[in-house]
């Protein structure tokens, strides 16, 4: 699908939706539309999950530059009321040790059962535990999204998700996911290397990729190849068949121990046992043979290999192009400019791989400015951005409904099954049906019937448009709206059906 079929595909969904009003069906200006680039408006929506009246006026109080500064650095404290919110959340208040005890305690108990009723209530109780923590995940990842003040650094987050990505239904992942992204979050702009080597611990990257079955004699390749497929070198680096066989083999004996007790082992290998969190390597299932891989020779000696593999891998040539193309991907273009990404790897290796910097280096570019206005939303992105512009001045209280909603555009938080992440280019998210779709969630939003805020149990929405006096429509969103949109807009029978037009139209869509 062109871009040329979105202000069709918009019409169709407003007239499937019997709207009084509709926009002409070819406006061909739309879709082109650039924001000029000294407008501010331009830079926040692309560097943060959408422009707001707030985040707007920060800009211009200090400066790009020193805003950019205090993005790259992540240390603005979250509100007093969103941090309360986020408090409540059990993930907030127990570590993951403690979550996934008590969530096995719970199993074992229903599969312990006799009785065939109740052991199917017990265990349904089980999974729906399950499913609330996963849910409150979500809930944060939202929330953060929409109100935290460091926007890059919640951006950077939902996009080192995806690229170290696992999927929440997979074993008691559903436990595990929030502490997984929590750590990716606290770790988004500092060294590649330390992301990387969180995730190569972490129990949900070991049970998602079935490490916890690698072990010597019984060798899983499946962290390994995905490792170095998807994680650092990317599939056209030249390694080979051979290099995944070795690095499953260093890997061997890193699992996941969820009984809280340690095997019993020899005292030649308790030295070696390592334990920490739920991670577990166990020397008893490890490999010791010396390993050649990518031209590293590594001598068995136990987890002390994974190090040398991972200096190995953060530091490579086709690590640094392939990971700085993806960032591009997701912040410039589909297609990114190769000379754009000559520089990105520079940085990254004057930096030794610091994010910060590597993006700073892509923000500074004129690839970067010149892109502005032409990257297309994916489902988060227009999800997240449509409340930002209605509800930037009071926290949405129930985020279930941008959950499901992000379930309906195919895009669903911890959802991907394969270990390759959510697609970040245009033509995943173009399709007539996903058009239709952010349509109905444009008319809910901007009729205020979302379901976003509960008062004393009943739902009620209120949301506040950048109409009238708001500098953001005026200065930010209205310039780049092209004249037939605007004559749209200017004809809306209400509030309620404006607002819907603007999240609708193939303006809206672009950032």
């Amino acid at each position: 699908m062109t871009r040329h079929a979105l202000p069709l595909m918009i019409t169709a969904a407003l007239l499937a939706a019997g709207c009084t009003t509709t926009p002409p069906l070819s406006a061909p200006a739309a879709v082109h539309s650039v924001y000029p680039v000294d407008q501010d408006a331009a830079w926040l929506d692309r560097l943060s999950w959408g422009a707001s009246s707030a985040s707007l006026a920060e800009l211009r109080r200090v400066g790009r530059s020193a805003w950019l500064d205090a993005q790259l650095s992540a240390r603005a404290p979250l509100t007093p009321d969103l941090q309360a919110q986020l408090s409540t959340l059990t993930i907030s208040q127990q570590n993951l040790a403690a979550l996934v005890y008590a969530m096995e305690a719970q199993r074992k108990s229903a599969d312990a059962l006799t009785d065939d009723a109740a052991k199917a209530a017990a265990q349904q109780a089980y999974q729906q535990a399950l499913n609330k923590l996963s849910r409150e995940a979500a809930t944060r990842a939202l929330l953060l999204a929409a109100y935290s003040p460091n926007q890059i650094q919640e951006q950077l987050t939902w996009f080192w998700f995806n690229h170290f990505n696992v999927h929440q239904y997979k074993h008691n992942l559903r436990a595990m996911v929030g502490d997984y992204e929590q750590g990716l979050r606290v770790r988004a702009l500092g060294h590649f290397r330390e992301l990387l080597g969180y995730t190569a611990h972490h129990p949900a990257m070991l049970r998602y990729l079935d490490n916890e079955q690698n072990a010597a004699g019984h060798i899983n390749e499946n962290y390994a190849r995905e490792l170095l497929e998807l994680h650092t070198l990317g599939v056209d680096a030249g390694y080979s068949q051979r290099d995944v066989q070795e690095l499953a083999r260093v890997l061997t004996g890193l699992g996941v121990n969820l009984s809280g007790t340690e095997p019993k082992l020899k005292p030649a290998l308790q030295t070696l046992y390592v334990h920490r969190g739920l991670m577990e390597f166990n020397p008893a299932r490890h490999d010791f043979g010396d390993k050649q891989l990518l031209g590293l020779s590594v001598r068995g000696r136990g987890l002390g290999e994974l190090d040398q593999v991972l200096d190995l891998l953060a530091r490579h040539p086709a690590t640094a192009r392939f990971v700085s193309r993806q960032l591009a991907q997701a912040f410039v273009a589909d297609v990114p400019p190769p000379a754009l990404v000559e520089r990105m790897v520079q940085r990254w290796n004057q930096t030794d791989g610091d994010m910060a910097e590597v993006m700073r280096a892509m923000i500074g570019s004129p690839e970067f400015d010149a892109s502005l206005g032409h990257k297309f939303k994916d489902p988060q992105h227009f999800v997240v951005s449509a409340v930002r512009l209605a509800y930037n001045t009071k926290l949405v209280l129930n985020t279930g409904p941008m959950v499901s909603w992000l379930y309906r555009l195919g895009q669903a938080p911890y959802n991907r099954q394969t270990p390759d992440g959510y697609a970040l280019d245009e033509s995943a998210w173009a399709g007539p049906g996903q058009l239709n779709t952010r349509f109905e969630i444009a008319r809910a939003i901007g009729s205020g019937s979302a379901g976003l805020f509960r008062v004393e149990g009943e739902k009620v929405d209120r949301p506040a448009f950048p109409q009238l006096a708001n500098p953001l429509y005026y200065e930010g969103i209205a310039p780049r709206l092209a004249v037939a949109t605007q004559q749209t807009l200017d004809q809306a029978a209400s509030p309620q059906e404006w607002a819907t037009l603007l999240l609708a139209s193939p303006e809206f869509m672009l950032r």
